[in-house]
């Protein structure tokens, strides 16, 4: 008898750390990297994607994080918001919302672009999860009409759901052959730790704003 109590203590015990453990996780924020092939980490190992750097690059700052890698490569803002809601799913504390490049690239009109982005914040806001804003800047070569319709999406829209904004995504990285991948479109593992460093101050601000964070 004595050794099936002094088992059924140990069991308590490990039980209990192992409870602790798992609340310890729960209590790490989750936040979700929406978006297309950026986000994704094109022909990257996902361990070099940009959830993957910035998720490290906020634990080495101390923040307790785990960001979902929601990207799929070609995505449209219309994409985007067909499947926004089983991308992210219940539970999420805050997404990082970065889609339109594949837009410009096909000329989609900004009118388009912009009211499906719309879509996509007010559904976010109705259930609640925070946003931060990733922008993205048109090719020059669509002309300056086009460049000036897309480029202010971003801003607009950031303004009117009152969410902070990211103005480009590629920042740093768009005009360097050195970070980019042979297509010279997409970043390389270079590329997006640049793209992590220079986001990385908005990022951390945004999360730190997080009521989950609190």
């Amino acid at each position: 008898m004595k050794f099936k109590a002094a088992l059924l203590h140990v069991i308590v015990i490990v039980s209990t750390v192992l409870g602790g453990l798992g609340s310890a996780r729960a209590e790490s924020l989750q936040i979700v990297g929406f978006g297309d092939s950026l986000m994704a980490g094109y022909q990257l190992p996902q361990t070099e994607s940009y959830t993957a750097q910035l998720e490290a690059a906020l634990k080495a700052k101390g923040i307790d994080v785990t960001i979902t890698n929601a990207g799929v490569s070609g995505d449209t803002t219309s994409a985007g918001l067909a499947r926004l809601d089983w991308s992210i799913p219940d539970g999420t504390q805050g997404v990082i919302l970065e889609l339109g490049a594949n837009d410009a690239l096909r000329g989609i009109s900004p009118d388009q672009t912009e009211k499906n982005l719309d879509a996509m914040l007010a559904r976010l806001k109705e259930r609640n999860i925070p946003v931060v804003l990733a922008g993205m800047l048109a090719p020059p070569n669509l002309g300056k009409d086009y460049q000036d319709r897309f480029n202010s999406i971003y801003p607009r829209l950031s303004q009117k759901y009152g969410v902070p904004l990211y103005p480009f995504f590629l920042d740093g990285v768009v005009t360097q052959a050195n970070l980019q991948l042979e297509d010279g479109m997409h970043p390389n593992a270079k590329g997006i730790a640049v793209m992590v460093e220079r986001s990385l101050p908005t990022i951390e601000s945004f999360i730190k704003s997080l009521p989950a964070h609190r």
